[in-house]
């Protein structure tokens, strides 16, 4: 017999380092003669799209396209420290230091507009389409790549360097006192499963995730990311489990430690919660880890909402299910 049944968990999480561990991030930017830009950062992109985030950081700055900015990440001969690409940080902390850097660099080419436009104050001035001008007259406009290739011939180069740590502080053991961790990520899933009673199978059926991004700087980046944390948080729910014997892993290859596959991905729908965070680069933060952690508890929510059965220990393989099923049917025998 097959029976459905419906979970739901919620997350808050502390994205970066925390409790007042140094979590820095630096990044250096260049405006080139082109009319494009460099953006020089020791920020690993495993996937999760920081790479792309900075480029659109820069190019919003610059009145560009991304395509016209170059991300160097990960090169420690010229790249500046942004540290580890963990704890959900690197979208926050190296966002805020790429931010910082762009506009450095572009106060300068906004000065030295300012002057060749004899235009009062750089605040006169603006970048559009890649076009640099004074606003609300068209007359006094030309190319980003003109003004700058202008300006490298006479000596100037705009070039910004900046870092940017997260504040925060340790706790204090004794009256529980500090501000441990900034921003939090939260974050709610709901999944609905069906349960083979006769084998124990779980079929995931679908999952609602909803998750405050802050702001999405790119929405179908914070999709991806959502459904990646969801088929891995699977895999942690129902199927990954490290076998040990004797200190030796048991079950070193993909042929026997199972992960999920596309197979097994539900059909998964996102909520995307933007609620700007105040100190966050537009108003972004965080998501990766905090994608993946309610997935479990929603998971085994809607197993014991479908059979009645409270699986304690991860993964929730058919054979735990259907020992706590015979349990179950044993103490109703009983009373």
């Amino acid at each position: 017999m097959k029976k459905r049944g419906v979970g739901l968990s919620c997350t808050w999480y502390g994205t970066g380092y925390g409790n007042g561990f140094p979590d820095v991030s630096s990044a250096f930017i260049e405006i080139h003669e082109d009319g494009s830009a460099t953006v020089l950062t020791g920020a690993i992109d495993v996937g999760q799209g920081s790479s792309s985030v900075y480029a659109q950081i820069v190019a919003e700055e610059l009145g560009i396209q991304p395509e016209d900015i170059t991300v160097v990440t990960g090169d420690t001969d010229v790249a500046p420290d942004s540290g580890t690409t963990a704890a959900t940080r690197q979208t926050y902390n190296t966002g805020n230091a790429v931010l910082r850097a762009v506009r450095q660099a572009k106060s300068k080419l906004l000065d030295y507009a300012a002057r060749a436009f004899s235009c009062t104050t750089p605040q006169g001035i603006e970048l559009r389409d890649g076009y640099i001008g004074v606003k609300g007259d068209p007359s006094r406009t030309m190319s980003l790549r003109d003004m700058v290739s202008q300006a490298r011939l006479n000596g100037e180069r705009f070039i910004g360097a900046d870092s940017f740590t997260a504040r925060t502080t340790p706790v204090d053991m004794e009256n529980g006192q500090g501000a441990p961790y900034w921003p939090y990520a939260f974050g709610c899933q709901v999944a609905e499963v069906e349960v083979d009673t006769e084998t124990g199978i779980v079929r995931i059926i679908r999952i609602v995730a909803a998750h405050d991004v802050g702001k999405a700087m790119n929405p179908t980046q914070v999709e991806g990311q959502i459904a990646g944390g969801i088929a891995q948080g699977l895999g942690y729910a129902l199927l990954e489990q490290v076998e040990l014997k004797e200190g030796k892993i048991q079950n070193p290859a993909l042929s026997s430690y199972l992960i999920p596959t596309a197979l097994d991905v539900p059909e998964i729908e996102s909520i995307i919660v933007e609620e700007a965070e105040s100190s966050g680069p537009y108003g972004a933060k965080g998501l990766g880890e905090p994608a993946m952690l309610p997935v479990a508890a929603a998971v085994i929510n809607a197993i014991d909402d479908a059979v009645g059965v409270r699986i304690t220990s991860l993964p929730a393989t058919p054979e735990k299910i259907l020992a706590a099923l015979a349990e179950k049917e044993l103490e109703e025998e009983r009373r």
